[in-house]
This record gives structure tokens, C-alpha cells and sequence, in this order.
């Protein structure tokens, strides 16, 4: 280090110490959370404002249009000839409604080819791109019409609701301000859309909303019990739901020594989230979501550089997606158990922060020697997969973390890395991302990584090995679940959260990377 960069490092690690050793915990102005846009059917045009009107590819006409055109003189027809708009799907364009009609303006979107060859993906995103496109043509989103079957509808509508989410609660400026409360769609069979629309679809994409919500909150406002208590209420009205809440005096009385050390130098203690879905046969073997929870990461006493430390808020993506996913199973009623554990805690520079070279003994009883206390993710994971591993011995356990660099510097904003010892469940979660948008990509994962961790000093080491991060990481993890267990790791950390806008998330922000992944791979594989 130079002299001056020397100074700024101390003189940032004197202030955090100072954040976490005295002083009020700083809080944010109250905001109340915006509840999910509401999604509504009809099969009533409206006759007057704006319009939203799918369009199929070289065509200008559909039950909806003949009718716009009746009332027009086939003034709407004319129009979008004159507008030369081709219908390609992902395409819009704003025209000025023909007389007759009763509108002001029609936004039309192109639905492509009427041949089946789009994707139940691509309807969902033409959804969002539409809304997207109506707020920023309109200020708002008006009812959309769409001449297409019902759960080619519903899944239009999903994309709707999910493209209109915006993170905009803390805007004191109402123009600032893009959330929808409701959205109407008309389509022919709008009781039928409706219904498969509820079922199937409204209860993941609420999960995905409320993930997005916590990840995207502040770590003054989310933090391991505000976590908690957020899931708390959403729960509350649920079915076959139980939730159990491990805190510091249960770690240390349960041997949890892992997460308890991590959580250890911040003045908000860790927590531990269970939450238990039984909504499969009495004594079927569940299946178990684990996700990583730090609820802010400065690095602890390996402190991190300040330039994009403010991001780490979404340190906690895996836990959100993790109970997300558990709250979309409920919301569907599916027939399956499942478990969701969260991980949660702060890693905080506190007087009482663990130190590199300090050896825990986690659940398990193997001892951990902390080489870097940025590397603590994959600690409060070991006993927190340990735990949902020997306590419930699922099915299939899957963790969900935002570990390591490494994963995201090879892969980037595509591609959740996925890591596994049981290759042939590989396949599977690599063609469910495709169909969900939430894309993984198979990284190694051999004994060479897995001795690559061991340690001189302790059993395991928690950072340092001449072995790739990424797989290292996957690695410490796997060395805490049994073998015989089928497990997957998927390190999010480059696809937790995105700052630029997709057709199905406008906001900057949380991406709620694995909710519809584990929603679809779960229905396919294991309910009934």
C-alpha cells in the first residue's frame, strides 16, 4: 500500500468499527411496501382511453382488432399499415387511434408468428415488454387486449406483472413513481385464463415480487430478524406452514459455531429460518432449499474496498430466493414437502468480530480455520446444511449463495454457476433454467477441490486454497453434506442482482434469481 491508500484504509475500517461498537443503529425513513400489481380478466374491450393490443405478425386482424376495425372503417387496419408495423415479436409501437374507435391511443405489440414457435419464456416476456413499453408511452398500463389462447394469456399476464415491478417506494417525488396497482387484460376466455392464471402462475410471481422486495430493501431496513419477520407475516395466512426461528443462544446450544462466528461482530445477532411446507404424502422425504443470508458483508475484519460495497445488501439473494421459492410452492398448494432454510446473519468489523486464523467447530463437529473473514457464506452454510441434511435427510438439497467472484467473473450476468457430485441431476436443472430465464451453467467439481480445503490447523479452511474460488467454495459446502445426500450448489453471485432492465424487471436491483427455477424444477420433478 501506498501512504494514501494506506491512511484510507484504516481510517474506513476506524469508522466501521465506530458504525458497530457504539451509537444508535441508523434507521430509515418509514415506507410502507407497495403491494403486487393485481392482475384482472375480461373479455370486454373498453371503449375509450389508451389501448394495448397484441398483434401477430403480418397481420391486422384477431377478434379484437376486427372489432376496433368495425367501429373504425377499417381504420385500424389502415393505421397500422401506414405505421409500417410488422408484428415481430418484442417490437411496439404507438399509433394515433382511428376515428370511430373511441380511443386516444393504441399502443400495438408484436405477438410474432401465429405458428406455436413461441416459447411459454417468450410469451411472459412479450407481457413485460409491453407493460414496460405502456408505462413509458402512457405513464401508466392500460388494459391490453390479446387474441390468444388461455394459457398463452395467463402467461402474457405473469410477464405483465412481473415487468411492472418497480423498486420505487422511496421516492418522495410521485413522478418518480411507476408502480401499477392493477393491470386488466381482455381475452376471449377470460374466466378460463383467469383460473389458470390464479392457480399457477399469481402465486410465483407474488414470491418473485416479495423476493425482490427484501433483497432490494436497505440493510438498516432488512437485517437477519427483520428477515424474518418480513417472511413471518407473508406466511401467516398460509397452509401446511411451520416456521421455526434458531437464534444465537440456539447456535451455540446446538454446536452451530460456524454461523454463530460470523454473526458474532455485529450488534444484530444471526438467525436461523426454517420453514417447513408439507404438502406432499406424511413421511415423503422433502425437498430442501438452503440459502445463504448475509444481510450486509463488509468483509468483517478482511474488510472490503468501499467503491461497490454498498451493493453487498444483496448478499442475502440466496436466503431471499430460497424462502421465496418455499413461498410459492405454498401459494400453488403444490403437492410436494419442501424445506426452506435461511442463513442469515450480518458480518460486521465489531470489537467482537472473529479474526482471521480462528478456528470454529461447527454442527458437524468438523473445526474450520477462518483464513479470510470474507469468506463467510460458505460458514454460515456449513452448519446450516449440515442441520437440514441430518435433521430431515431430503430428497434432493439444494443451496443457493452469492459465494464467490470467481463464479460470476466466468460466467457473468447469464449463467448461475451449478456444482454438483451427483452429475445426472445436472441436465435437469440445465434445461429448467432455459425454459425459466433463470439459466445455469455446470462448473468442475472434483477431490481435488474438495482436498484442496484441508488445513493444517484445523480440518477444513474457510479460504486460500491453490484450487479455483468457485469451486473451492462449492467445495468447503459439500464437505458438509453427506454423500449419499443428492445436493447442488448454485453460486448466484453474478446473477443475484442486475442493474440493467429485462422485459420481466424493470427495476435495477434484485433479480430473484432462482425462485422460478426451483418452482419449475420442483413441479416437474417431484410433485405429484
Amino acid at each position: 500500500m501506498t501512504q494514501e491508500t494506506d491512511m484510507k484504509y484504516w481510517l474506513s475500517l476506524i469508522f466501521a468499527l465506530a458504525l458497530t461498537t457504539g451509537g444508535a443503529v441508523a434507521q430509515a425513513t418509514e415506507h410502507k411496501s407497495k403491494p403486487p400489481t393485481k392482475i384482472s380478466f375480461t373479455d370486454e374491450l373498453p371503449t375509450s382511453g389508451n389501448l394495448v393490443l397484441g398483434v401477430y405478425e403480418n397481420s391486422t386482424s384477431g377478434r379484437f382488432a376486427d372489432v376496433i376495425n368495425d367501429n373504425s372503417d377499417t381504420g385500424l387496419s389502415y393505421a397500422i399499415k401506414a405505421a409500417k408495423f410488422k408484428g415481430k415479436k418484442m417490437t411496439t409501437q404507438v399509433i394515433t387511434a382511428p376515428k370511430g374507435s373511441g380511443y386516444d391511443q393504441i399502443l400495438l405489440v408484436g405477438l410474432g408468428k401465429n405458428d406455436n414457435s413461441n416459447t411459454t419464456l417468450d410469451w411472459q416476456n412479450i407481457g413485460g415488454n409491453a407493460v414496460q413499453a405502456a408505462i413509458k408511452a402512457f405513464k401508466s398500463a392500460p388494459t391490453m387486449a390479446f387474441d390468444t389462447p388461455k394459457d398463452i394469456t395467463a402467461n402474457i399476464a405473469y410477464g405483465a406483472k412481473l415487468g411492472s415491478y418497480y423498486f420505487d417506494k422511496y421516492y418522495t417525488d410521485a413522478k418518480r413513481h411507476k408502480h401499477q396497482p392493477s393491470i386488466t387484460i381482455v381475452t376471449a376466455d377470460a374466466k378460463a385464463a383467469s383460473d389458470f392464471y390464479q392457480a399457477e402462475l399469481d402465486p410465483v410471481a407474488n414470491a418473485v415480487w416479495y423476493t425482490r422486495d427484501v433483497s432490494n430493501e436497505p440493510a438498516n431496513i432488512i437485517y437477519p430478524q427483520s428477515f424474518v419477520a418480513y417472511w413471518q407475516e407473508l406466511f401467516d395466512d398460509m397452509d401446511n406452514i411451520k416456521i421455526t426461528v434458531f437464534d444465537e443462544k440456539d447456535m451455540l446450544k446446538k454446536g452451530m459455531g460456524a454461523i454463530y462466528g460470523v454473526g458474532q461482530g455485529s450488534k444484530r445477532p444471526p438467525r436461523m429460518m426454517i420453514v417447513e411446507y408439507r404438502g406432499g404424502d406424511k413421511g415423503e422425504a422433502p425437498v430442501m432449499l438452503v440459502g445463504k443470508g448475509i444481510t450486509f458483508d463488509t468483509g468483517g475484519i478482511s474488510i472490503k474496498g468501499s467503491d461497490n460495497m454498498w451493493n453487498m445488501k444483496f448478499d442475502m439473494s440466496g436466503a431471499a430466493s430460497t424462502i421465496g421459492s418455499i413461498y410459492a410452492l405454498a401459494g400453488r398448494g403444490a403437492k410436494v414437502n419442501a424445506i426452506g432454510i435461511a442463513a442469515l446473519a450480518e458480518n460486521m468489523p465489531g470489537g467482537n468480530a472473529q479474526r482471521p486464523g480462528d478456528v470454529v467447530t461447527s454442527m458437524s463437529g468438523k473445526t474450520i480455520q477462518i483464513r479470510s473473514t470474507d469468506a463467510e457464506g460458505r460458514l454460515v452454510l456449513a452448519d446450516a446444511v449440515y442441520y437440514g441434511d441430518v435433521t430431515y435427510n431430503p430428497a434432493l438439497l439444494v443451496d443457493l449463495a452469492t459465494l464467490t467472484g470467481s463464479a460470476a467473473r466466468a460466467l457473468g450476468k447469464d449463467y448461475g454457476a451449478l456444482f454438483t457430485r451427483h452429475e445426472e441431476l445436472t441436465n435437469d436443472f440445465v434445461e429448467m433454467g432455459k425454459k425459466t430465464g433463470d439459466q445455469v451453467w455446470p462448473l468442475p467439481l472434483n477431490d481435488n477441490h474438495f482436498k484442496a480445503i484441508e488445513n493444517e490447523v484445523a480440518d477444513v479452511m474457510n479460504s486460500g486454497p491453490t484450487a479455483p474460488g468457485a469451486s473451492a467454495g462449492a467445495a468447503f459446502i459439500g464437505a458438509f453434506v453427506r454423500e449419499s445426500t443428492p445436493w447442488v450448489h448454485l453460486d448466484i453471485a453474478g446473477v443475484g442482482w442486475n442493474s440493467k432492465a429485462t422485459p420481466m424487471k424493470a427495476s435495477p436491483g434484485s433479480t430473484s434469481f432462482g425462485v422460478q427455477l426451483m418452482n419449475g424444477y420442483i413441479k416437474k420433478h417431484f410433485e405429484k
